[in-house]
């Protein structure tokens, strides 16, 4: 079983240490909703989820040492992002396309978001970016393909987790471990299509979708 997300990675790092990665799924078979993962300077993994079955979901994918059910919002208005949850306080601006960004948009959409392709280009993405992978094994034996379409720059970063101030934006180094892939250091925001294919043991939980959809970001953000 094939299961498809349809949304946007923002992905930073901080001069805390403190490194967040929020997505933003506008379809997907769990409907439209928005998680983040956190990784403290002292390596600590947590996973912010707004409700049950995307906490499972997700964790049955990714590695954490902590999960947290709690409302997560996320606003996106032009080039800015608001994050919101009662652990996390995050604002991001967006910038101009990469040059990554321009070379993807040159691919028909569904050439980019193909698992066969995010197969093939896997090679080349390892040693072109540092810790970021388009095809890999997750936990469960899930098979994740990243098909990115479009990647713009992060340009400022503001907000707190935990209490703790962030501090100025960094690159997301060292890269993430919540699984196979990191997002790419230098802080971005990727527009994709993530496919997860279970294992006959891992066959569980949602149907994929069937059609796009254009719900809104989290419990009331809009883009």
């Amino acid at each position: 079983m094939r299961h498809r997300f349809r949304g946007r990675i923002a992905g930073v790092g901080s001069a805390s240490g403190i490194r967040v990665v929020v997505g933003g799924w506008d379809a997907s078979p769990l409907g439209a909703f928005a998680d983040v993962m956190v990784e403290t300077s002292e390596g600590h993994r947590v996973l912010l989820a707004p409700r049950s079955e995307v906490a499972e979901f997700v964790e049955a994918t990714y590695t954490f040492d902590e999960v947290r059910l709690e409302p997560v919002d996320v606003v996106v208005e032009g080039a800015r992002w608001e994050v919101r949850t009662p652990s996390l306080t995050l604002d991001l601006t967006a910038g101009p396309l990469t040059l990554l960004g321009r070379l993807l948009r040159l691919l028909p959409r569904g050439v980019a978001t193909h698992p066969m392709w995010c197969r093939l280009v896997d090679p080349l993405a390892r040693r072109v970016l540092r810790g970021v992978r388009t095809h890999g094994v997750a936990r469960a034996g899930r098979h994740e393909y990243y098909g990115a379409t479009d990647v713009r720059a992060v340009l400022s970063l503001s907000g707190r987790f935990d209490g703790v101030d962030l501090g100025d934006l960094r690159r997301v180094e060292p890269p993430c471990g919540f699984g196979f892939s990191s997002t790419p250091a230098r802080p971005s925001v990727t527009t994709l299509v993530t496919t997860v294919k279970d294992t006959d043991s891992a066959d569980r939980l949602v149907e994929p979708i069937t059609a796009d959809r254009t719900d809104d970001f989290g419990t009331g953000g809009r883009s």
